[in-house]
């Protein structure tokens, strides 16, 4: 008897030990728009005293993300992404296994409730993902850019047929660290337009961006322009092979890689021909003021004010002076600003949420983009250009962006060039309804096959 009272008491004392550690795998569905939601997974481990949080959102292809900081202070929960543009409080309850809380991102504050259940989400079908074994060779390689010190890790896919030496492209991806598929929204859309290419003859090299995947480097501290130096140094791989047609190399890039193709066409005598598939053609602080006009989500009193505000705030931070002034100009700007003041719920902490801004204003990245403007590399071009757009594109609408580029273009020294305005496509090149991002997932179609077309057509026009 003594035994089993010592057994229950062991189990009874287990359980509620593990129903207060508040280690594990946290869930919840975050309402972004009205009936749509998004399962955010959270998953808390601890060290030394210490916690650390990883974040997965499987609908938007997120996993294995690091926040800054996660901070329990008896029953308050506080986890810190603001690396990645939110920050999350909640309040732990052990005895529910619940934890309730809100979900800050800028000045938005939207309630999220995570729990233990694991919330599954409906598989997503991606047929056009081609399934081996290919109708080519694959094959994993890796190059270095050795002025920075970087190893990049890609795919480079071959033809099949009789040896003979393979036009080829290099594939670009867009802004933030993205592994050589461009994997986003459970989409792979460089495997998929890789895979097209291919069957059509064209070798196709697609790396993951350094820091990221299998590359190494540091992304966070890189701009625009140590990316392309890294396709610069594809660029040398690709010379270097003898199954490559050097006279037959291009770039295609997407959304930021397709401004990064026109710099490196210009700088390396070796580029056959451009592909710029939903590029900017304004200078990146006219692209940022546009999208916080844009993509505000909360209501202002004065639209002028506003706009003149985050203005006046990208100003500040694209001046060339040292990083340190301008944190100091920039954090006394936000200080005083009567707009923002009026714009922070009570519950957000004023000076955190001004220096975390501070910091996203001013990175490499940031103060790189705020100056450049890709219409003048466009401007400089003497290989043939092709750029593409979707009519229903929200992240760089044609509206602004396509007339830029075709005058851009028409002043170049590009003899053969064209702009293509596709209709019904997004960001991504699918097919959709609204444009929005959140739609991306929901959508099965990776990349619409009339636009696969007219890239590969207009590729081997050029060769």
């Amino acid at each position: 008897m003594k035994k089993i009272m010592a057994l229950l008491s062991f189990l009874i004392i287990t359980t509620i030990a593990i129903a207060q550690d508040i280690t594990g795998t946290w869930n919840g569905q975050l309402e972004v728009q009205k009936g749509r939601m998004l399962l955010f997974i959270f998953n808390i481990t601890k060290g030394d005293n210490t916690f650390s949080t990883e974040i997965a959102i499987p609908s938007q292809g997120v996993k294995g993300v690091l926040t800054s900081a996660t901070t329990l202070e008896g029953e308050k929960l506080v986890i810190d992404a603001s690396n990645v543009g939110f920050k999350y409080t909640g309040t732990w309850s052990a005895s529910a296994q619940k934890i309730e809380g809100v979900f800050q991102e800028g000045v938005n504050s939207v309630p999220l409730t995570l729990t233990r259940e694991e919330l599954k989400e409906a598989q997503l079908t991606r047929p056009q993902e081609p399934v081996k074994p290919y109708p080519y060779q694959e094959e994993n390689v890796l190059f270095e850019n050795k002025k920075a010190g970087v190893k990049l890790a890609g795919t480079l896919t071959l033809p099949a047929g009789p040896n003979k030496k393979a036009p080829a492209v290099i594939l670009i991806s867009g802004s933030g660290p993205q592994d050589r598929d461009e994997s986003f929204a459970t989409h792979k859309p460089f495997l998929v337009l890789a895979d097209y290419l291919t069957r059509r003859g064209i070798a196709v090299l697609r790396y993951d961006d350094r820091g990221f995947g299998e590359s190494t480097g540091n992304f966070a501290a890189s701009t625009t322009a140590d990316f392309a130096s890294d396709v610069k140094s594809a660029m040398d791989y690709l010379m270097s092979r003898q199954d490559i047609d050097h006279k037959n190399i291009g770039l295609i890039g997407h959304s930021e890689g397709a401004i990064i193709a026109p710099m490196v066409a210009n700088q390396c005598k070796d580029v056959a021909f451009i592909v710029m598939l939903a590029g900017t053609g304004t200078s990146g602080k006219q692209v940022s003021l546009q999208q916080a006009v844009d993509f505000r989500n909360f209501p202002v009193a004065d639209e002028q004010q506003y706009e003149d505000y985050i203005k006046k705030a990208i100003d500040i931070a694209a001046a060339d002076k040292e990083v340190a002034e301008l944190k100091k100009e920039l954090t006394e700007f936000y200080n005083n600003s009567a707009l923002l003041a009026s714009l922070l719920p009570p519950t957000v902490d004023k000076e955190e949420f001004i220096q975390n801004l501070v910091a996203t204003r001013t990175t490499p990245w940031v103060r790189y983009f705020y100056n450049y403007d890709p219409a003048d590399e466009i401007e400089r071009l003497k290989v043939p250009a092709l750029a593409l757009y979707g009519s229903k594109d929200t992240q760089v609408p044609p509206k602004y962006h396509l007339e830029p580029v075709q005058k851009a273009l028409t002043a170049s020294k590009s003899k053969n060039q064209q702009v293509i305005l596709m209709d019904g496509l997004n960001h991504l090149f699918q097919p959709c309804e609204t444009g929005s991002v959140s739609e991306y997932p929901q959508i099965e179609q990776t990349f619409a096959p009339e636009a696969l077309k007219v890239i590969g057509d207009w590729v081997i026009g050029v060769m």
